[in-house]
């Protein structure tokens, strides 16, 4: 595959320590690529065939833009692989109720049962959702 591996400016040195240290498992291409949800995503276009993403949704300031990126990058034929921890303190059930609440206006939500998950990685509080754009 050839892949895109993204984050905030502050991180890509570290992104691309990780790329260097793993080029001798990769078959296509990997690079690192600064990606600030919100933004203008031009230069990832056109829309890839997966967006992988982990972890992302424990900020309530970073949700819209999140959807909105979301929203710019994908096309009718990209699916979204999103995996989360479950986390009960504080706001953080508020957030992901609220986050998807609000991505299912412009997509569809397919959780993936924990019985397909790894054995030896899954976790009750460990969830992976299968996210496309609605047509």
């Amino acid at each position: 595959a050839n892949v895109t591996v993204t984050d905030l400016e502050e991180l890509q040195e570290l992104l691309k320590v990780n790329i260097e240290n793993n080029k001798h498992l990769v078959t296509g291409s990997v690079r690192a690529k600064v990606l600030k949800w919100g933004e203008d995503v031009t230069e990832f276009q056109p829309p890839p065939d997966y967006i992988l993403m982990a972890d992302c949704i424990y900020y309530e300031e970073s949700l819209e833009p999140l959807l909105k990126t979301l929203k710019d990058l994908t096309g009718p034929d990209t699916c979204v692989l999103c995996c989360y921890e479950q986390r009960t303190m504080g706001k953080n059930p508020e957030i992901e109720r609220k986050y998807f609440e609000l991505l299912q206006r412009d997509f569809e939500l397919e959780k993936i049962p924990l019985d397909k998950h790894d054995e030896e990685y899954r976790s009750e509080d460990i969830h992976i959702m299968n996210i496309h754009r609605k047509q």
